[in-house]
């Protein structure tokens, strides 16, 4: 398959959003009325300045993957309850100036080809910050997901674990690694 890594500007993410939404469902399992919600909540994420994307074309321009993330701050929600649940030290470490990867996903019938990795290798040579960090759903240690096993090959480290973020009940694992990428 003839595919490519490009970089995606807040327009390019809007312009195809159904398929942005189209591919979260494929590798999230979700649908019907949770995708809808979804949609919303990245039509407001790619307003925000300094939004960074990539996304895995094929050669027919059909749309195998992407990824995003911004700069975290101070009165942005994932970061203030993230903010809550550190200690000073870690608040200090991890959220003086972070750069958030907010979404990375590939199509199941695309994974295992390496895409994900050049999708987060590239979001990482694009962010901005002394840190960058993510949350994931915990998962017992034999049962880490190629996601899992993708974050920790890339250096990223445990910040904060079985986090319970307002409005659902899974546990999180919040993960970080420093900046720059190289």
């Amino acid at each position: 398959m003839n595919i490519r890594i490009v970089a995606w500007t807040p327009e390019d993410l809007q312009r195809r959003l159904d398929e942005v939404i189209e591919v979260y469902g494929e590798a999230m399992g979700h649908h019907g009325n949770d995708l809808q919600a979804r949609a919303g909540r990245f039509h407001s994420h790619v307003r925000r300045p300094d939004v960074r994307g990539v996304a895995t074309l094929t050669s027919e321009g059909r749309l195998l993957g992407f990824g995003y993330g911004y700069p975290g701050g101070p009165g942005q929600w994932w970061h203030d309850q993230v903010n809550s649940g550190l200690t000073e030290e870690g608040r200090r470490r991890w959220l003086a100036k972070p750069f958030e990867v907010v979404e990375l996903h590939v199509r199941p019938t695309a994974q295992g080809h390496g895409l994900g990795a050049q999708q987060l290798a590239g979001l990482l040579r694009m962010a901005t910050g002394s840190t960058v960090v993510l949350s994931t759903p915990e998962v017992p240690e034999e049962q880490r997901s190629r996601a899992w096993r993708l974050y920790r090959r890339f250096g990223f480290e445990d910040v904060l674990r079985h986090f319970i973020f307002p409005g659902d009940l899974r546990p999180f694992a919040v993960l970080g690694r420093d900046l720059p990428y190289t």
